[in-house]
């Protein structure tokens, strides 16, 4: 088992526009890394829907720790992944899922038990 400072907090309930972790704290748009969560501010990086995810967004979630990576593309996928985003997981080797936020959820919720597993949650479309 890993230490518990690597592990991920759990993500307890998802629904249109609010996600919830195991610690009660809520969220619109999470980042979720080893150690601990919080909002994920699009306005940080630039992020749109369109071209999505950008490499900044993800450089965070590595910098924490972050093995294994998930995406979430919104419960309607309307959120797109740059494609320098995915280059840069690649290139360094990182494992990533880009899911529909439902299934990024579980998928998410399904690894931190073995990985130390970060995310970008999308929470409405």
């Amino acid at each position: 088992m890993m230490e518990s400072k690597y592990i991920s907090p759990k993500i307890n309930s998802i629904s249109w526009g609010k996600l919830i972790t195991e610690d009660g704290n809520t969220y619109k748009d999470a980042k979720l890394f080893p150690g601990g969560a919080r909002e994920w501010d699009w306005n940080e990086t630039g992020t749109h829907h369109v071209p999505g995810i950008q490499p900044a967004d993800v450089e965070e979630l590595l910098k924490q720790g972050s093995e294994v990576v998930v995406l979430s593309r919104g419960f309607h996928e309307r959120l797109q992944v740059c494609k320098t985003t995915i280059q840069l997981l690649e290139k360094k080797g990182i494992d990533f899922h880009i899911l529909q936020t439902q299934k990024a959820t579980e998928k998410y919720n399904q690894l931190l038990k073995e990985h130390a597993v970060g995310a970008l949650i999308h929470s409405t479309c």
